[in-house]
Order: C-alpha cells, then structure tokens, then sequence
C-alpha cells in the first residue's frame, strides 16, 4: 500500500531513539500518521515543524498499519510563522479542530482553509477570518452545518443579523426583532462572500456563534473542553485589531 499527496504537518511525537511519528493533514488522503526514520535528526529537525508544507510519500505492508512517511520540503512556513503568537496560537486550534474527524477522511476545503493560514498568517483580520471560515466549514463536515442562506420565518434573504440557537438557521432583523435577546448576532461576513470582517464585534459575535454550536454538538458530546490554544486566538486577535485601529 502506498500514495503520494501533498500535505501540511500538524504535530510531531518521538518514536523510538531516533525516529518520528508526524501527524500531517493531507490535500487526498485527510489527517495521517506515519513513522519518518531518523525523524529527531539535527538534520530533519528543521523540516518536521508544525506548519511545514511537505511532499508526502506515504507506505505500508497493509493499509490499516501506521506506516512509513518519507517527506520533502516544499514550504518552510513554519519558520516565518515563528515570531508571530496569534498565527502559533491558530495552528493549534486547527490542529485540535481537525483532531475531531476521523483519520484518513479526506476533507478537502478544510486543508484548502489549513493553508490559507500558512499563507496569510502574518495579518490578523485574515488569521480571525479564515478561522471562523474553518469552523463553520467543520461543523458542516461534522454533520451540524448552520443554514445561513436565507431567513427561517420568512425566506428572505435580506438583513439576514441573527442565527437561531435552536435551529442553527439566520434569521432577519425584522422577524427577529422580538427574541433578539434570544438569539445569537450573525456578521454579515460569514454569509456573505463580497464582504470582509474588519471589526472587533465581528470576531466577537463569529467566534461566539461557532463556538456555541461546536460546544453544543461536538465538544460537549465528546466529554471536551474547547482548545486553549482558541480562547488565546480570540484574545490576542482582538487586542492586535484594537492596536490597529487606534493607530490609523
């Protein structure tokens, strides 16, 4: 058994005395483990790092065996990403999210959102951004994906500012004007493409909305706590967007 695929490292365990086992998540193929030979090497070490994007040639004798990776370099994201927390602190999360599927299910967009984050991790509205992209796209992967297309009272699709707790579906302004105590903000970035989020509120009220339907279904049902690593994302981006937008 064996494949090839591109992929991004996730996390890394020693494994005997000299060798690896690194957790990558893959374009094809999904989360894999694999053993890299010699993986704790002086020479490997700058190669095995979180963030990493590898060429990954992957084999085994049978297909439910660990198996063995053989990785070439083909982005040292890890590096640039060295010196900047929020984008570390995101890693994590993805990390710890993508640890929720099953190994070895391939998820597509989720890697695509994975290495959006490589690639723009040095802005903090687009680290916030795409985060929020990521869970919402998760909660659909998971089988509870939120209905933000149109209004569940009326079918509209305008002024479409809050989200049902019960339903996981929008809701408008107008329909929801008597239970807006009741009901969670909706940024009109997460529903509609030709927009950007750019304000502290927005993070707040997204990663409020995810976080409550990811508590609800996934965390809360698996007996787990929502990753850390999270919490300082949030605290961090809105402190850097606050700098920011004092400083213009």
């Amino acid at each position: 058994m064996e494949w090839q695929d591109e992929a991004i490292i996730l996390g890394i365990r020693p494994h005997g005395e000299t060798s690896a086992i690194v957790e990558v998540m893959s374009r094809r193929h999904g989360r894999h483990l694999g053993v890299v030979k010699g993986g704790r090497s002086r020479r490997q070490q700058p190669l095995i790092q979180p963030g990493n994007g590898v060429e990954v040639h992957w084999w085994a004798r049978l297909d439910e065996h660990i198996g063995t990776f053989r990785l070439e370099a083909v982005d040292f994201a890890a590096a640039r990403m060295m010196g900047q927390p929020l984008a570390l602190y995101a890693l994590q999360t993805f990390a710890a999210h993508l640890r929720l599927l099953p190994e070895r299910d391939p998820h597509p967009a989720l890697y695509e959102a994975l290495q959006l984050l490589t690639t723009h991790f040095a802005t903090p509205a687009l680290v916030g951004e795409i985060l929020l992209r990521f869970e919402l796209r998760l909660l659909q992967e998971l089988g509870f994906g939120l209905d933000l297309s149109c209004c569940a009272a009326t079918g509209t699709r305008e002024e479409l500012i809050y989200v049902s707790p019960r339903s996981g579906r929008a809701v408008s302004r107008e329909a929801g004007l008597p239970w807006q105590d009741k009901l969670l903000a909706l940024p009109a970035f997460l529903h509609q493409n030709s927009r950007h989020a750019d304000t502290i509120a927005d993070f707040h009220n997204g990663f409020r909305l995810t976080g409550f339907f990811l508590e609800r279904h996934v965390w809360q049902a698996r007996g787990l706590e929502a990753p850390p690593a999270r919490e300082s994302v949030i605290n961090r981006l809105c402190h850097q967007i606050n700098v920011d937008e004092t400083t213009q």
